[in-house]
């Protein structure tokens, strides 16, 4: 029996498209969805700790950049030009992480609590704790 040429080429294409369409399917369903982070990779920004009697928390926002939070109240991180970080407590001191920020933060703050509008760039600290180096509204 002699099979036509056009029956041989069009197995060969169905075979082609259905083996390509298999490993395209096999590397889409596999893949984790976009803006998740990849399994076994880690948030650069995130750290949980106790440090001067308060609990920082941080992690990578929904654009990636870094969110932190001081006893559950968000504290704003600015990225600076030398790739750091500052926060509305001190402008001055640019800190290689976001974790070393929350911290130079939290010990400037002394005993004050974070106001909530700390997040929006408006600090205020409790005068009866007040900072160290005298950060009061």
């Amino acid at each position: 029996m002699i099979v036509p040429r056009r029956l041989v080429l069009r197995s060969l294409f169905a075979l082609a498209v259905t083996a390509f369409t298999g490993g395209v399917l096999g590397r889409v369903t596999t893949r984790p969805p976009s803006g998740a982070p990849a399994e076994g990779a880690r948030d650069p920004h995130a750290f949980d700790e106790m440090y001067g009697g308060r609990h920082l928390l941080g992690f990578s926002g929904p654009e990636g950049g870094p969110v932190a939070l001081v006893d559950g109240r968000p504290l704003h991180l600015m990225r600076c030009a030398d790739g750091g970080f500052v926060t509305p407590i001190d402008h001055y001191e640019s800190c290689p992480t976001p974790l070393a920020a929350v911290r130079a933060a939290v010990d400037e703050l002394g005993t004050a609590r974070l106001s909530p509008l700390a997040a929006a760039h408006g600090v205020h600290t409790d005068p009866t704790g007040g900072s160290p180096r005298g950060v009061h509204a």
